[in-house]
């Protein structure tokens, strides 16, 4: 999750996709065409293996788009296939 939030802050969509899930995985994200976002961090609230390779992360992520900030709260779904975890989905609260 960590990794994914900073590939985020550096435009990494390289990254990004790499480790999304092949099933749910999109095309292209336009990082670049996205407005210019200050990235304020990072707050991992829960983590849960539910399954030998599934889990669920709960984060926070804070941001400013032209100086207003916004929070970004999801709980996110991974998959691991060949010891590597891939983000499948996720539901913001």
């Amino acid at each position: 999750m960590r990794s994914r939030y900073t590939a985020y802050t550096l435009k990494r969509e390289d990254y990004l996709l790499a480790t999304w899930h092949s099933s749910t995985r999109p095309a292209s994200l336009d990082l670049t065409g996205q407005p210019a976002q200050q990235w304020l961090g990072l707050t991992v609230k829960r983590h849960e293996q539910t399954a030998a390779d599934q889990a669920i992360v709960e984060f926070a992520a804070r941001y400013k788009i032209n100086g207003r900030a916004h929070r970004l709260h999801e709980i996110s779904n991974f998959v691991r296939e060949g010891g590597l975890w891939f983000y499948v989905d996720g539901e913001i609260l």
